[in-house]
């Protein structure tokens, strides 16, 4: 499909799979997103990582700064930072107590990281082996997505208060009981959001806004930039994304559920 649409379209907005990891000021390409990307050679092809490290990066100085939600002493369950690097570095800057789930929810390793500068460390060594994995083992495809959660990790979402990042993560492990949490995430449908109220999560915040009912993925939203600023992703800069994010005044979805 990738090939057939290829030079016939303004933009390709990759999703289920990420072209990059990223820690540490460094990225690692995924072998098997690497395949996918290499089928296309004319259209400019986005998975939303560029997004990712702007736009979520300044949707959490939005909620400081505009919508006055405090969040210096907040303890936040970060289910994977090397899919949003931007949005784990604002959260840890804001004087969040963070604790980075990567080994937990990619690789089912039941070790939580509770520092940026460990969590880097750790990166380093394990992402270079990790980038090379069949993709599947690493993120929840198909009908996967679809599976009930598996509770066995509840008690890193109880000492938490707000749970931030992918939400098929965030739903892997989820438990019944969310009472009370904030969660920060964005790719959300309808559905989605009656399942959180009804395991009474207070807050909703979608680092995208709200279009004919769901939020969609940050692949979606930048391969509709890419298009608007026509030229090669390569070239876009951060400044790029925000200039036009200002012009389209885009804002995060706050919702109260409970």
């Amino acid at each position: 499909m990738l090939k057939e649409l290829d030079g016939k379209v303004d933009a390709i907005g990759l999703g289920g799979i990420d072209l990059y990891l990223y820690a540490g000021g460094r990225r690692y390409e995924i072998k098997d997103a690497k395949k996918l990307k290499e089928a296309v050679k004319k259209t400019p092809i986005a998975d939303g990582s560029g997004l990712k490290n702007t736009l979520e990066k300044e949707v959490v100085h939005y909620l400081v700064d505009d919508a006055g939600l405090s969040l210096k002493g907040k303890k936040v369950l970060m289910v994977s930072a090397v899919d949003r690097f931007g949005m784990a570095e604002a959260l840890d800057a804001a004087g969040c107590e963070m604790v980075f789930g990567d080994l937990i929810f990619g690789l089912d390793i039941p070790i939580a990281i509770r520092s940026l500068s460990t969590f880097n460390l750790i990166a380093s060594i394990t992402l270079p082996f990790v980038v090379r994995m069949r993709f599947e083992k690493l993120y929840p495809t198909g009908e996967k997505q679809e599976e009930k959660p598996d509770p066995k990790y509840t008690k890193y979402y109880e000492e938490a208060d707000i749970i931030a990042g992918d939400y098929l993560f965030i739903r892997k492990y989820m438990p019944q009981s969310m009472e009370g949490k904030w969660i920060l995430t964005n790719t959300i449908t309808g559905s989605d959001i009656e399942d959180m109220k009804s395991r009474g999560v207070k807050l909703l915040i979608t680092t995208t806004p709200e279009l004919q009912g769901r939020s969609f993925g940050t692949n979606v939203m930048e391969a509709t930039m890419v298009a608007i600023l026509g030229k090669p992703v390569d070239e876009i800069r951060s400044d790029d994304y925000l200039n036009l994010l200002e012009k389209l005044k885009f804002r995060p979805r706050i919702i109260e559920l409970n």
